[in-house]
């Protein structure tokens, strides 16, 4: 289906893959109309459950799909892409498609989804600035980082500040404190010239998990960054513990009776037309 253009107004158009004949809700996400399985919305995103449940005939045509809202069409066809894709492609991907899956999962609560992109992106070669600072960003799981840690932790240099903008200023701090402990082990141990890469690989893992506070009595269930607390030699004999304080759950607000029918949040709305 098209819409004829008038005035400069876009077409309205059926996604190529993703208008399924057997669809049974549809959405129209800026021109694009996806009609695809209500199913899938409903299983595990609160924000879906409690849109569709508020409007259970809203959908049910084009004429009334449910407009999303700050996701392009291209996006959103990748996060439909998850559940219409053989297995055998999710290996596929480069890191740019699981960080659009990652980023829609988490606005809309997907959480099944979100660890499936964290999975993939973990099987994925990453520059570690890069990864430390998507990590962060998402407060995905610091003890994942420790590989990325180690490499900047041993390598020759310090940091550029471009890096350190990225990966901010707490995580620049601890790793330079891992580096000068490291060195210090290097060093007792009669090296010449110490460097952090002298240190034994096991000290040094231990090192940055107390640092980083990647102990497993620390982190179990933890999806923080980096980024939430100076590290502090005064307080923490082992090094400092930089543990960030998730957000509240993400909610819908629900319009008033003289609102009309458009609702929306700060991060990706879903609204009914």
């Amino acid at each position: 289906m098209a819409t004829d253009s008038q005035n400069g107004v876009l077409r309205i158009e059926h996604h190529p893959e993703y208008y399924l004949p057997d669809g049974n809700i549809t959405f129209l996400v800026e021109n694009i109309l996806f009609r695809v399985h209500r199913s899938f919305f409903e299983r595990e995103s609160q924000v879906f459950i409690q849109e569709l449940a508020q409007a259970p005939q809203d959908g049910i045509s084009d004429d009334s799909a449910f407009r999303v809202d700050e996701a392009t069409s291209a996006d959103f066809a990748t996060l439909l892409w998850v559940w219409y894709s053989p297995q055998y492609r999710l290996d596929n991907k480069r890191s740019d498609h699981w960080l659009v899956i990652l980023e829609l999962s988490m606005r809309w609560q997907f959480l099944e989804m979100k660890e499936l992109a964290v999975d993939q992106l973990q099987n994925l070669k990453m520059d570690p600035v890069e990864k430390i600072a998507i990590y962060n960003k998402y407060e995905i799981d610091k003890s994942l980082l420790l590989p990325e840690y180690k490499h900047l932790c041993t390598r020759e240099g310090q940091m550029s500040i471009e890096e350190g903008e990225k990966v901010g200023l707490l995580t620049v701090l601890a790793i330079h404190q891992a580096r000068e402990r490291a060195m210090k082990s290097a060093a007792a141990k009669e090296c010449r010239s110490p460097i952090p890469a002298d240190a034994d690989d096991e000290e040094l893992e231990q090192i940055l998990k107390d640092i980083f506070n990647l102990n497993p009595n620390s982190t179990a269930g933890s999806r923080h960054g980096a980024d939430s607390q100076v590290p502090s030699r005064d307080t923490n004999p082992q090094g400092a513990q930089l543990q960030g304080q998730s957000n509240p759950p993400h909610t819908v607000n629900t319009p008033r009776p003289d609102a009309g029918k458009t609702t929306s949040r700060s991060s990706g709305s879903v609204q009914r037309q």
